[in-house]
């Protein structure tokens, strides 16, 4: 393959971050899409995204083909990786997608084939782990007859500004002639221009800890919530009086889920025990968030003065997406059912389908009802912020209360029988 023009480009993995990449990429090469979800590549050929990333005009526009067979790989120049890099049960690192995505590509990698990998990793995982895999099935040598590359994905479902096209590429090539090429290939594809890193583990390590960043910051604000909750303050009042400050970072509190901010610390925390370190800042973090949703559980169970019918609204793991995975309202719900409460559950932008089979939460179909004792704002879709205040007061019990954990209601005005708390 001539480095500097590809014939052929395979995306592995069509999710929130694949499907977007290929669909870009397809503007400038040959694509091919590949999903283990037979369903997945149905779709797509047919114009139609689940994840709402791409529209279907854009789709049925789009040159990329879409497979579910790996043998479609073959006469690939470059194969990029985009897969799930989750944790498992005890928060370790699960590579099962990334080792799955590696032994798909192995037999099809030839001489001079470049494999990218965008999923999120631990420094070192790309050359120790996938070049290894990639090594075994295709009978060449890494760093020789084959290469590798590393460009993390930075994709926000629901983002509709900082796009693929938008937003800055990292690149990484195991040889200066690799990051020449990734450079080329992903330069054609973004506006905002490509960053060439020194190498493979500064790439994956600057991946890593742009969530965990997020992560650290999230936490303080979170304990800080709970601080002023004993003196009476409400942290939305006071991060109204700090924002005036230039140069305050406007960290909001809350429920912290989502495949990434609250996977990614996992990853280095996993990496730095490996070499002897304790991760003590990134942990605290994460145990911070991670309890969150039983801190607002309790203060709601409290103020209601012991159980009672509660409405949570939002399942999915940020506003305006129909993104289930690692939700931390899931977390909230769980916690408030422990503690006795009957919790029924909405979600505008959930498929009811996805959330009984990933949670067994059975959402009902719209907002309806006037007997809850609380309502919970857990995720703010703009479907909830545009409920009027009468809406919301007649979802309830006179005296009822309104929980505004992402303070969307906070400008409207209820009857003064409507009781409010927010963090």
């Amino acid at each position: 393959m001539p480095l500097n023009s590809p014939q052929k480009v395979s995306v592995i993995g069509l999710g929130y971050v694949g499907l977007p990449l290929a669909v870009a990429l397809a503007e400038h090469f040959n694509v091919l899409g590949l999903d283990i979800d037979h369903g997945r590549t149905e779709e797509l050929a047919e114009g139609h995204d689940r994840t709402g990333e791409v529209t279907p005009d854009s789709l049925k526009k789009s040159r990329c083909t879409y497979t579910s067979e790996a043998a479609d790989l073959a006469n690939s120049d470059i194969f990029i990786v985009a897969v799930p890099t989750p944790v498992d049960d005890e928060k370790v690192p699960d590579l099962g997608p990334l080792r799955g995505a590696c032994e798909s590509v192995g037999p099809h990698v030839t001489g001079g084939s470049v494999v990218v990998f965008e999923s999120t990793v631990f420094p070192g995982a790309t050359e120790d782990i996938c070049g290894p895999i990639l090594e075994r099935l295709s009978g060449l040598v890494c760093g020789k007859d084959f290469f590798l590359g590393y460009s993390p994905e930075r994709m926000n479902p629901g983002d509709t500004e900082h796009t693929v096209a938008n937003i800055v590429k990292v690149v990484a090539g195991q040889t200066p002639e690799v990051s020449d090429l990734l450079e080329n290939v992903y330069g054609r594809i973004t506006k905002a221009g490509v960053f060439m890193a020194r190498d493979i583990q500064t790439a994956e390590a600057a991946k890593v800890i742009e969530n965990a960043q997020r992560d650290i910051n999230i936490a303080f604000i979170n304990e800080a919530t709970q601080i002023f909750h004993k003196l009476g303050l409400s942290m939305y009042d006071v991060l109204e009086a700090a924002n005036t400050k230039w140069n305050f970072l406007n960290f909001q509190p809350g429920l912290v889920g989502g495949h990434c901010i609250g996977v990614d610390p996992y990853y280095l925390a996993y990496r730095a025990a490996q070499i002897g370190h304790d991760p003590d800042v990134l942990l605290a973090g994460r145990r911070t968030n991670d309890g969150m949703g039983a801190w607002i559980a309790q203060q709601i169970t409290t103020a209601l003065g012991g159980p009672a019918r509660v409405l949570v609204l939002g399942l999915t793991f940020k506003e305006n997406v129909p993104d289930l995975r690692n939700s931390g309202a899931y977390g909230l719900i769980k916690a408030l059912e422990k503690l006795g409460n009957d919790v029924v559950v909405h979600d505008a932008c959930a498929d009811p389908a996805e959330a009984k089979a990933i949670y067994g939460v059975e959402l009902i179909p719209d907002i309806s009802g006037s007997d809850f004792a609380c309502v919970v704002g857990a995720v703010a879709h703009d479907v909830y912020k545009d409920l009027s205040a009468d809406a919301l007061t007649a979802l309830m019990k006179s005296g009822g209360i309104l929980a505004d954990i992402k303070g969307i209601w906070r400008a409207k005005s209820f009857d003064p029988n409507i009781r409010r708390w927010d963090l």
